[in-house]
């Protein structure tokens, strides 16, 4: 694993890369509150199955740049360094991987970019257009998303979560998978991440900038690329009937249950995940 501060969009970038420069560019993006770590037990699969792999800490998060002000964070920049990066690679096109937050970002790419984008891989998390009906017609799915509106206060959120040791968040992180999917030395990791300056708030404005810095409509949401929906069944954070509705937005898109996971799929099932992408991204 090599790891480079890649200019992208105005900012730099904390990149981990692996495999040769001359394979295909996978494109790996994490999502909250994790980094490029959580991303560790997809690597050395891609890179074995003939890929090459960038897997960014995005903006606000770990070691990459913290812009300040909650604009920095709108839905149309973390696009765009998205395909900064795959101009800084060198190439016009990429395989897109996302998991939660990341895979917001990469249904965006998709939809507003689909001439980058070779084929779309997300871990559940929904279209955005789907997300949107949900959350206005879905209580259940409000209430699940609670943690998205107490976000948008100033300060307290961060200041809250940094007590005892970032307990809150480890804890989160802990109670809404298996056990056993984040060790004590994963979680020493993330704390580490975490305490980064200004990363949290940084992290935080992710959220606040998705309802107080909306973009404007696309003029098309339609999903044009090959698609893949991962989606770990037991997810507390976002109801798997919003699944299909999101594949249905798809032209050529493609849905897998993986009942017994949670929304740290690619943590618990790492192999079926890493065989599931694998061969979506080989097959043509």
């Amino acid at each position: 694993m090599d790891y480079q501060y890649i200019k992208t969009n105005g900012i730099r970038l904390h990149v981990a890369q692996a495999g040769a420069d001359d394979k295909p560019l996978v494109i790996l993006l994490h999502g909250f509150p994790e980094f490029s770590y959580g991303w560790r037990k997809q690597i050395p699969h891609l890179v074995e199955a003939g890929y090459r792999v960038w897997a960014p800490d995005q903006r606000g998060y770990n070691l990459s740049d913290k812009p300040d002000g909650i604009a920095a964070y709108s839905i149309d920049k973390l696009a765009a360094d998205v395909i900064g990066l795959i101009g800084a690679a060198g190439e016009e096109k990429a395989f897109l991987v996302g998991h939660d937050w990341g895979a917001v970002v990469a249904w965006w790419v998709a939809a507003k970019y689909p001439e980058r984008i070779k084929k779309l891989v997300n871990l559940n998390v929904p279209h955005h257009s789907v997300m949107r009906k949900t959350l206005l017609g879905n209580f259940s799915q409000l209430r699940k998303s609670w943690y998205m509106f107490f976000f948008q206060i100033p300060w307290l959120p961060e200041f809250l979560v940094r007590q005892g040791d970032w307990k809150v968040s480890a804890e989160s992180l802990q109670k809404s998978s298996r056990p056993g999917t984040f060790t004590e030395n994963d979680l020493a990791e993330y704390r580490q991440a975490w305490s980064q300056p200004k990363a949290y708030t940084s992290m935080l404005n992710w959220y606040r900038a998705m309802l107080q810095k909306p973009p404007k409509a696309l003029s098309s949401s339609r999903i044009t690329v090959p698609t893949l929906l991962i989606w770990g069944a037991q997810d507390k954070f976002l109801g798997r009937e919003m699944a299909q509705p999101s594949i249905d937005r798809c032209d050529d898109g493609q849905l897998v249950f993986i009942e017994e996971a949670t929304h740290w799929v690619q943590h618990e099932e790492a192999e079926r995940v890493n065989q599931l992408i694998a061969t979506f991204l080989r097959d043509d």
